[in-house]
């Protein structure tokens, strides 16, 4: 079998993973949290036209954030290389087709190769390209840092179940790790250059293709490229990393949104602040690199920590709430990125991180 073949049949088998296992946790949790109240309740509700009005709301509120992404993602570019001009409506489609890659990789990382390819496709260098990308993930790890005591705070005294506190604590703790080695890298780039190499060649042993002069180029090049980026975003492009800062609080709180208009359709309370936290905390289980788009981590942590919020009396409505949150956050994302990917790639399985190198060479 050729690598071309395997890579295809790879990304196969992770869009299988992926959507299988979303599909099944979603079925577990409907099937322990569905009865005959719920069919009861949901037929007096499905043909109230506020259903249709907050769920439209919510549908609309994931295309607004898809939108203020690519603004961001257009700031970001502009900033790096103002002789290129990338349209708002142009970001938007990279951020769109993105979504697809993003939804079948582990910690959402697929969708960065796909940002970095299409922003160098419309002009802008490889390196700036990686810069814009980079600079994107730095920002959102400085929200996420800034929110999750906040969401501790709102969930403190609700969350009782060990299991959710272990795993949330866990997710703290490898995400700060993290964040400390983010800035070693930034601080040491030769010696993270080093330590990644040395690494590199113990985990060699294993393999056996052995030692690769590819892989230290590669690593070499990935380091320069985030040492670059984040030296530029802290010194001559502090504006524009300010404004795209804004830009993220405003995507993610767009985005914090959904799950309180789909408590609306479904006739409870909204719980903003507290929807707000919840989605803070479920973050930091998203970026955890486990199952291929964090499928069925996801839809666990909703139904956890969402169970918390509307106790016992409304456990009955747990599984759908989180069926309609996954289809527009999750399935809606990923139809609308194959399509996007399939018409810039004229295939959705295709594209990898070799397309790249391709590209560079």
């Amino acid at each position: 079998m050729t690598n071309e073949k395997k890579k295809l049949n790879k990304t196969k088998i992770s869009i299988f993973v992926s959507i299988a296992l979303s599909l099944s946790i979603i079925v577990l949790i409907l099937y322990f949290t569905i009865d005959a109240q719920t069919i009861q309740y949901l037929s007096q509700v499905s043909f109230r036209a506020g259903f249709f009005l907050f769920f439209g709301a919510a549908v609309l509120l994931n295309v607004l954030y898809w939108f203020i992404w690519g603004a961001r993602l257009k700031v970001l570019a502009t900033a790096i290389d103002p002789k290129v001009h990338v349209s708002l409506w142009e970001a938007t489609k990279i951020v769109i087709a993105n979504q697809f890659l993003a939804g079948i990789t582990p910690s959402v990382a697929g969708g960065e190769p796909v940002r970095i390819y299409l922003l160098n496709k419309d002009g802008l260098s490889t390196g700036g390209a990686t810069a814009a990308v980079l600079g994107e993930r730095l920002i959102d790890a400085i929200f996420i840092l800034v929110l999750v005591p906040f969401g501790f705070f709102v969930f403190k005294d609700r969350i009782d179940v060990k299991l959710i506190s272990y795993g949330l604590s866990i997710g703290v703790i490898v995400f700060v790790t993290g964040l400390v080695l983010f800035a070693l890298a930034l601080k040491y780039p030769k010696k993270t250059k080093s330590l990644l190499i040395i690494i590199s060649s113990k985990l060699s042993r294993f393999s056996k293709k052995g030692k690769s002069t590819a892989v230290v180029d590669r690593i070499g090049y990935e380091v320069d490229n985030f040492h670059n980026s984040m030296v530029f975003f802290l010194t001559g492009g502090k504006k524009a990393f300010l404004g795209a800062g804004g830009l993220t609080i405003l995507m993610w709180s767009t985005g914090f949104m959904i799950p309180s208009m789909l408590l609306l359709a479904l006739g409870l309370d909204p719980f903003f602040i507290e929807s707000y936290a919840a989605q803070a905390l479920l973050l930091i289980i998203v970026m955890l690199p486990t199952t291929p788009g964090s499928s069925g981590v996801t839809e666990l942590g909703m139904a956890a920590l969402y169970g918390v919020l509307l106790g016992a009396s409304h456990q009955y409505l747990l599984g759908v709430f989180v069926l309609l949150f996954r289809f527009i956050t999750y399935h809606m994302n990923m139809i609308c990125g194959a399509i996007f990917q399939y018409r810039i790639f004229k295939s959705i399985t295709s594209f990898s991180l070799e397309t790249i190198s391709k590209k560079e060479g």
